[in-house]
């Protein structure tokens, strides 16, 4: 059976995503007040024109201020290697 785990540690969540094809990235038109990013997403293709392209940087500032955790799959039920991840409250972990 497959298990899902949750990580706040920027290394760990960068690493999941580059290894799996995929970049940090914000759903347009969500950003409010002088925020740098709105809704976040991981962005693995095809190009989606509702999704911009943020920098790690960005990505991780906004994650934090938003005290948010990833929760993601390293592998599905079969052994395949997952791509299931969700933006969860750090407070509901």
């Amino acid at each position: 059976m497959s298990q899902g785990k949750v990580t706040t540690d920027h290394d760990a969540i960068r690493k999941w995503v580059e290894e799996r094809g995929g970049h940090p990235a914000t759903v347009e038109g969500t950003e409010t007040g002088g925020e740098h990013a709105g809704i976040l997403r991981v962005d693995f293709g095809p190009k989606d024109d509702t999704l911009e392209t943020l920098s790690w940087d960005a990505f991780f500032e906004k994650f934090d201020e938003a005290d948010l955790a990833f929760l993601h799959q390293d592998k599905t039920a079969d052994g395949k290697v997952s791509r299931f991840h969700k933006f969860v409250s750090r407070s509901k972990q």
